[in-house]
């Protein structure tokens, strides 16, 4: 009688505990589902709106929300599938992931904003990263702290493991309106902390810490990671003639591709590629030929009410 007494008792304790599990799971989903609604409002109206103090205070209040929202216990499981407006990418390995996005200013130019959260399995831990473009006058020969971030909108994250692991980050970096820029940057971690650029970019003019391209606006660029080859493949870029080539607003593919090839753990600069023998890919990747985020949501401007 007692043996069966226990084990009821036991066995209802678990019910409990499942229950409370399950009734904690539910709450946490419901909190980061509201945080999502409110994101998705808010990312739209800081693309769209035409008034730039109402897309700057969207903005603002897009960071505290986002904030809140990764404070929820297990929020890196979390995808935020409906934010569009901004670019959430996870490391190959799961380690972690970057979340970026952009702000156009009045002029044209942009202002990047982002964070890289760690897949700590447990409290919060993230690296807010500060944009610090305007000041870093030598982009491709300077390595940096989250503070001092060369900003980027990523779409791809390439791991490169060895006696130091470190991540290629392939992005998008809306510039002027003349230029648009693209970037590969090299992500590692130092006691936990992230640093960006590294010396690992070999061409016969010098080894980069970072690679920039710039292009007319009016023009686009493919940029993209070829697995199978360990390549990353992009468009040369040239001049429309002799004229303008210090002028790199000016400059737009001429139909032949350059590219940086792995090898021991570094990657070397390779001319005139025969892109016959790449495979395309361009059918799984989600942006090899990154789209300005403002042209995305114009698509759906008619959609949006005026809020003034």
């Amino acid at each position: 009688m007692i043996k069966t007494l226990l084990l009821s008792s036991l066995s209802l304790l678990f019910c409990l505990h499942t229950y409370a599990q399950h009734s904690d799971e539910n709450e946490r989903l419901k909190q980061l589902r509201l945080y999502e609604d409110t994101l998705k409002t808010l990312g739209k109206t800081f693309i769209n709106d035409e008034n730039d103090m109402e897309r700057k205070n969207a903005n603002y209040k897009f960071i505290k929300t986002m904030v809140n929202a990764l404070k929820v216990p297990n929020s890196f499981l979390y995808p935020f599938d409906s934010v569009k407006t901004i670019s959430i990418v996870n490391s190959p390995d799961n380690r972690f992931r970057i979340l970026t996005w952009s702000i156009m200013n009045l002029d044209g130019s942009y202002r990047f904003y982002g964070t890289v959260q760690m897949n700590t399995g447990g409290p919060l831990k993230m690296s807010p990263l500060e944009d610090y473009s305007p000041l870093l006058k030598n982009p491709e020969d300077s390595v940096v702290s989250n503070r001092k971030w060369f900003g980027a909108q990523y779409y791809k994250i390439i791991p490169v493991y060895g006696a130091k692991t470190y991540y290629i980050l392939i992005g998008w970096k809306g510039n002027t309106v003349k230029s648009t820029k693209k970037v590969i940057d090299v992500l590692s971690f130092n006691n936990g902390e992230p640093t960006f650029g590294m010396p690992v970019f070999d061409s016969k003019a010098k080894t980069r810490k970072r690679v920039v391209f710039e292009y007319s606006r009016q023009t686009s660029m493919l940029l993209r990671y070829v697995p199978e080859q360990n390549l990353i493949v992009f468009d040369h870029l040239a001049p429309p003639d002799d004229k303008e080539k210090n002028k790199p607003e000016t400059f737009g593919p001429d139909l032949s591709y350059d590219g940086y090839k792995l090898k021991n753990g570094r990657w070397v600069y390779v001319e005139q590629l025969d892109m016959r023998n790449v495979p395309d890919n361009t059918s799984t990747a989600t942006t090899d030929e990154y789209v300005d985020p403002k042209k995305q949501a114009l698509k759906d401007k008619a959609l949006i009410p005026k809020s003034h």
